[in-house]
């Protein structure tokens, strides 16, 4: 059976000398502030607090869950989506035909651990109209791309700790600008646990039943989720609203992320190779370059119902559609591409608690 996340005491997250996440940090984001929180939606709200007034504007992509802007109502802001390009590179067109001198920022979204394509750009046109570049990296806390952490591309930026580890929260806000570092003052929710709680309990209880009646369990990355349609995205946030917690402080500190990210590109691959022959599946991704370590295997799929359905007859448990949209953006004509792509995308995992060979095997029976 292939899950969507690792249990909790897979051996592959750490080694002998482990370097953990901070060590990462430094090493590939020199110089950046960085903290410790619960969500990341928490750090972002953190990060712009001192940067923004009640009335002002924020622009994000329009294909992102429902919680994500969340933070930006609770300062005041008016979250505005513009429209993507195919590549998921925002329409540039759209974008500038929303800013107006009561922006304050524009967030780009680095999607399953890839550089949204079109950054470079981004920061100039945000640099032009004298805006902030916030650089959600929720997808990709170890991707590296042009040499730099992703999530450090922009003014500030997060990432999401738990997409890659086995844990019940985390996250990293970056304050990249100088502005953003002299404007930081960390809420009470910023930092770490100094002990367990209910919550850590609870996340190994779940761990413990999963790794030891592995079939009768999904993953429980499935509770966490954002697009999880059920639960309101104010309530989601709400609940958000703690420092980090013991338990992921305590994996993150002995994580080996280039080990982790090894194996998750052996993995993407895997499903590259299995699934190269399928008409009715196009990759989001025909390559994996160097220094990103993906989040999941995004397909387009003909008929997302089916091959869901295919993939979870033949063991593949947390393969799923994303995005849920928020309700201004779902059915919008003005952002077709979100739309058709929060139908169509099927996301596979391919964490590090998964072998290759396990990938292979799907792959056999999904050809009979």
């Amino acid at each position: 059976m292939i899950s969507a996340t690792p249990s909790v005491f897979d051996a592959s997250l750490s080694r002998s000398d482990p370097g953990g996440i901070d060590a990462y940090v430094e090493r590939h984001a020199p110089g950046v502030g960085y903290a410790y929180y619960g969500a990341g939606k928490v750090a972002l709200r953190d990060g712009l607090a001192g940067l923004v007034e009640p009335g002002e504007n924020v622009l994000v992509p329009a294909y992102l869950s429902p919680a994500v802007v969340e933070p930006f109502r609770e300062l005041g802001l008016e979250p505005r989506f513009y429209a993507l390009e195919e590549s998921l590179a925002p329409d540039f067109a759209d974008l500038e035909s929303r800013l107006d001198e009561d922006t304050v920022a524009v967030t780009s979204v680095n999607y399953f651990g890839f550089p949204q394509p079109g950054l470079e750009r981004l920061a100039d046109l945000t640099d032009e109209y004298g805006c902030y570049h916030v650089d959600d990296n929720a997808h990709g806390p170890i991707s590296v791309a042009d040499g730099r952490l992703l999530g450090t591309h922009g003014d500030l930026g997060i990432t999401t700790l738990r997409k890659l580890l086995p844990v019940p929260d985390g996250a990293v806000l970056y304050r990249v600008s100088d502005e953003v570092e002299a404007a930081f003052e960390p809420s009470s929710l910023a930092g770490r646990a100094s002990q367990l709680g209910a919550s850590d309990c609870r996340y190994l209880a779940t761990s413990v039943a999963e790794t030891a009646l592995d079939p009768l369990y999904r993953s429980i990355e499935s509770f966490l989720d954002d697009d999880v349609s059920s639960v309101d995205p104010t309530a989601r946030y709400e609940a958000a609203k703690a420092p980090m917690s013991k338990l992921s402080a305590v994996v993150t500190d002995a994580a080996d992320p280039d080990a982790i990210g090894t194996a998750r590109r052996e993995n993407f691959r895997a499903w590259g190779r299995v699934l190269a022959d399928r008409d009715d599946l196009s990759p989001l991704y025909e390559e994996l370059p160097t220094g990103i370590s993906p989040y999941e295997y995004p397909v387009l799929a003909a008929d997302s119902s089916s091959f869901l359905a295919a993939l979870e007859d033949r063991g593949v448990a947390g393969a799923h559609t994303w995005p849920i949209l928020r309700e201004s953006v779902r059915g919008n004509d003005a952002y077709e591409t979100a739309n058709r792509y929060a139908e169509s995308v099927v996301a596979l995992p391919v964490h590090q608690g998964i072998e290759p060979s396990a990938i292979e095997t799907v792959g056999d029976r999904l050809r009979r």
